[in-house]
């Protein structure tokens, strides 16, 4: 499965990226796959391995700030893996083609 997700702190203010890179830091050393853009971060793995993630990344960014708010997107494809590139080196061949 891959999840996007986003967590930012609430009454932080307009400077989040101090907060965020917390919960990024808890993503990397997860060692799952995860590519982290504007806006998401997307970690790939198992249902239960990529949740623990997530949990401890929002705990991260809790322990400095009491309110946080979660987004979450998730493809749930049992079997599946590799896809955070597979899927977008497709979307890269199609629009190579014309």
């Amino acid at each position: 499965m891959i999840v996007a997700f986003s967590v930012s702190p609430v009454g932080a203010g307009e400077d989040v990226g101090e907060y965020v890179a917390d919960a990024v830091r808890v993503v990397r050393e997860s060692g799952l796959p995860n590519r982290t853009d504007a806006m998401f971060t997307s970690i790939e793995g198992e249902w239960d391995e990529v949740m623990d993630v997530i949990k401890r990344a929002v705990a991260a960014v809790e322990a400095r700030c009491g309110r946080v708010s979660l987004v979450l997107k998730a493809d749930i494809r049992p079997g599946v893996t590799n896809g955070l590139t597979s899927k977008v080196e497709t979307v890269e061949r199609y629009l190579s083609e014309g």
